[in-house]
């Protein structure tokens, strides 16, 4: 009998061991979270779907009816909405994120971005090694996505020459994108808008695409003109659709918008030049920012770019020079005139005189009993302010917006609470599309607007096992009340933080966790090259 006995519960273990070994891995083991209760947007831009969400370690290892189960942490999301974390493709937060005291990103996470890509505009670091340890020697608390960005490419090769590359250059150049790239960059970004990427000519942008296409990255770019400054609006947007055409890659034409009144209206067409390349086999992609106001420095906004070559001590010789300070007058002005004038412009950082920031370029010129172009002159003397431009037309931002191409980005900066008037859409972009374009104008559904910020970014930029809510997922996940998101950040009092996201977590760990900030960061510098 005890022989038997000893038999008969080795034959029953056996065969319990043997049906564990059946089930899924999930339901011998549990989970460390689940999401339960929640409206499913899974970013796909499919309706939500009631369902649970089980996470293990880093990644989402269940989507469905987890009512058995049993985890570590569980969360109540009933009334709420669970999504990926948001994808920022286009923030200057990358300089913020490198130092101890920003390096937690929290004006991010409070918008629920859960990743961020950094250098846009063809600016920043050239040197991704580096860039990266110094995002690693603080932790940071979003994931952070590198470019390789053209301008300090070039700078950092030709300085600030406006002419084209020798051979030589042109191989230097070529060397450090293939460098940055093999690094794991996600593609270049380009900013021909801006010297010294106003010096290069469409071909020579053609040439480091094809590197980067050479390794699946893609070309993002803010165009080289927004209004009629220069080739003009359209015949921008053509560039960017002949560079992926011609270099064979994924191109973004970056916070797309129609700048001023001169092209008011013109979204139209831009809407029907890029369904048209696409037609064609071209894969072009655009970004946005839910404002009609956008941001730049003064001399972006209004010096000719010939007066920057050499840079800021040549421009300030140019100023003063008596043979070219006419010229450089007639062209600011013509310049205030496109982005309608000096009321519409908004000094946001100014170090020399901060005294000024909030208050407008008219208000500056009132001030000093001059007309608005003399009061330019004055301050770019001085230094080169940071400004807020009032230049868009509701009608084209949400023309733009209800495109299946158009992705989310802020265009943000990560500044210390407090520190002068940012724009606003460094705190508010993606609680103020959710509340003022889905639930309060209507532009678009709540599922296409995270499809914008998740599944498309993740799709255009090939970012590995994010921006989908499924199982194998990387667990960057957002639970937030549609009642409580606003954006509460203005222009005149932007330092406050987006609200509404209750509950968001960065590879499966805690960022924002009923409310409040979770103190460790967990986020990661991203590589490309991991899908390989």
């Amino acid at each position: 009998m005890r022989h038997w006995g000893r038999g008969w519960r080795r034959g029953l273990m056996g065969g319990a061991m043997l049906a564990l070994a059946a089930l899924p891995l999930r339901a011998q083991t549990g989970y460390d979270v689940i999401i339960r209760n929640g409206r499913v947007l899974d970013g796909t831009g499919n309706p939500w779907y009631r369902a649970d969400v089980g996470i293990r370690g880093d990644r989402i290892v269940a989507v469905g009816d987890l009512a058995g189960a049993r985890a570590a942490r569980e969360i109540d999301a009933a009334g709420m909405y669970v999504a990926p974390g948001f994808i920022d493709v286009h923030t200057h937060a990358g300089e913020g994120l490198a130092t101890a005291a920003l390096s937690h990103g929290q004006p991010l996470l409070a918008q629920g971005i859960t990743t961020a890509l950094v250098n846009p505009d063809g600016g920043g670091a050239t040197d991704m090694a580096r860039q990266r340890a110094q995002f690693l020697a603080h932790g940071i608390g979003v994931n952070v996505a590198q470019m390789v960005p053209h301008g300090s490419v070039r700078s950092r090769v030709m300085g600030m020459a406006d002419r084209a590359p020798t051979p030589a250059e042109m191989e230097q150049m070529r060397a450090l994108v293939r460098t940055g790239m093999e690094e794991g960059a996600f593609g270049i970004s380009t900013g021909p808008w801006y010297a010294p990427g106003s010096f290069a000519k469409t071909e020579e942008l053609i040439d480091l695409s094809k590197v980067v296409a050479g390794f699946g990255g893609a070309y993002t770019s803010h165009i080289r003109d927004e209004a009629d400054y220069n080739v003009g609006l359209v015949a921008a947007v053509d560039e960017v659709i002949r560079i992926g055409r011609e270099a064979k890659l994924r191109v973004v034409a970056t916070h797309l918008k129609a700048l001023g009144p001169r092209v008011w209206g013109y979204s139209g067409a831009l809407v029907t030049r890029i369904d048209r390349a696409r037609a064609e086999g071209v894969e072009v992609f655009a970004d946005q920012y839910p404002y009609t106001a956008s941001a730049t420095s003064l001399s972006g906004a209004l010096v000719p770019r010939w007066a920057l070559a050499g840079g800021d001590t040549a421009l300030r010789r140019r100023i003063a020079d008596p043979a070219e300070a006419p010229r450089l007058r007639a062209e600011l002005l013509e310049s205030l005139d496109r982005r309608g004038g000096a009321a519409r412009l908004q000094f946001r950082r100014h170090r020399p005189d901060p005294s000024i920031e909030g208050k407008t370029l008219q208000w500056a010129a009132d001030r000093g009993r001059m007309e608005p172009v003399d009061a330019v002159l004055d301050l770019l003397r001085a230094g080169n302010p940071g400004i807020v431009s009032f230049n868009m037309l509701d009608e084209d931002v949400e023309r733009l917006m209800r495109q299946p191409w158009m992705m989310t980005s802020s265009d943000g900066d990560l500044v210390p609470m407090g520190e002068g008037v940012p724009h606003p859409r460094s705190y508010g972009t993606y609680p103020r599309k959710i509340r003022e374009y889905v639930v309060e104008r209507g532009t678009m559904d709540l599922a296409a607007a995270i499809r914008s910020m998740t599944s498309l970014p993740a799709t255009v930029f090939r970012i590995p096992g994010r921006g989908m809510l499924k199982e194998g997922a990387i667990a960057d996940v957002v639970v937030f009340d549609l009642a409580r998101v606003n954006d509460p950040a203005t222009f005149s009092d932007p330092h406050r933080l987006g609200e509404g996201m209750v509950h968001v977590l960065v590879n499966g760990r805690p960022a924002i966790d009923g409310g409040r900030f979770a103190p460790a960061p967990h986020g990661r510098v991203l590589s490309l090259r991991e899908r390989r």
